[in-house]
């Protein structure tokens, strides 16, 4: 049993490594400031022993030195600003979200692994001998939107990245923290970059709920938006799929200074997307695209060094994903 920290807990994907990990026997801190995430995401959560939820931000270097007085053996960071559009009008609270918020979870596990007084020599790191330290691995969440645009073969994690809005800059900026926190004080931590994830508890908002909002639409006879061709595509990884990948990332040493990718290998353009789900329930339109110059035309995931290092492969097909997120969404009614 680890003692295990997610931030953005309380989100979308959090709700699922929350789960993940409780299932797997580890004690889980879930810290969220609910900007993103929703209370009803870890209600199921609220009665299990071993599950703590805080409230917080990442900004809050107070509550973060207040959280890390308990030792962690793992912190899945997944708090961040996640959406293209709001980056571009609001680049600055991006930018502290995703860039400051995880320098300040690499400090607070640089403190718990050498101390605060923890300093290099010859032979490596001393520890501070008037704390008690302990390893902390951190396991980073970017994200497929600082590639550049794919070629047929697919992206592998050497593929050039390109940020085209500030939310990809800002994400490969805190992912350059991270491999640099690895380099400097062997801090064991991976960047993992899944691609557009989707299913159960998503929003229906923003450019990543494009699945659960085609669904929403489509069962409430209400038309579809398409911005743009609709000939952009996407490499959409089922949620459990992801927490899955996440959570493996976290246990296995292999991926320690790394960066991983997760995806499906199979990409959809958007136009095909609203097919599959509308099944010419509601009409389809394309509207003017708000900031085409942040678009990334082509998404699609070469998850081969996940599979090497720790045997990860995503296990849900498109459709099956699907249709689990439509009955999720048909039977909960949370998504009006």
């Amino acid at each position: 049993m680890m003692n295990i920290l997610v931030t953005g807990g309380a989100g979308f994907i959090g709700h699922w490594i929350v789960k993940k990990l409780l299932e797997d026997g580890h004690r889980v801190t879930a810290f969220d400031n609910l900007s993103n995430g929703r209370i009803e995401n870890i209600q199921e959560f609220k009665n299990n022993s071993n599950f703590k939820f805080i409230g917080g931000d990442v900004r809050d270097e107070n509550k973060l030195d207040e959280i890390f007085k308990k030792k962690f053996d793992i912190v899945y960071h997944l708090a961040a600003s996640i959406n293209v559009q709001e980056s571009i009008e609001d680049p600055r609270t991006t930018f502290y979200n995703d860039v400051v918020g995880t320098f300040n979870i690499l400090e607070r596990a640089r403190v718990q692994m050498f101390g605060r007084n923890g300093k290099m020599d010859g032979d490596g790191w001393v520890l501070d001998a008037n704390e008690d330290t302990y390893p902390c691995k951190v396991v980073f969440t970017s994200t497929c939107m600082v590639y550049d645009v794919s070629g047929q073969e697919g992206i592998d994690e050497k593929h050039p990245v390109k940020p085209v809005s500030p939310y990809g800059g800002s994400k490969i900026a805190a992912e350059n923290m991270v491999l640099s926190y690895y380099n400097a004080y062997k801090l064991p931590a991976v960047v993992v970059r899944p691609f557009n994830t989707y299913g159960p508890f998503q929003k229906t908002g923003g450019e990543g709920g494009v699945v659960a909002a085609f669904i929403n639409n489509s069962l409430h006879s209400r038309n579809i938006n398409i911005y743009g061709s609709g000939e952009q595509t996407r490499d959409l990884l089922y949620v459990k799929d992801c927490a899955r990948f996440l959570a493996m990332a976290g246990y296995c040493d292999k991926v320690n200074g790394q960066i991983v990718n997760a995806g499906t290998g199979r990409d959809v353009t958007i136009n095909e997307l609203a097919q599959i789900i509308t099944k010419n329930r509601v009409k389809v339109r394309h509207v003017k695209h708000i900031y085409p110059q942040s678009e990334i035309m082509k998404l699609k995931c070469n998850y081969k060094r996940a599979r090497d290092l720790i045997n990860w492969e995503p296990e849900y097909t498109l459709e099956k994903g699907i249709e689990e997120t439509e009955g999720w969404i048909e039977g909960t009614k949370l998504l009006k």
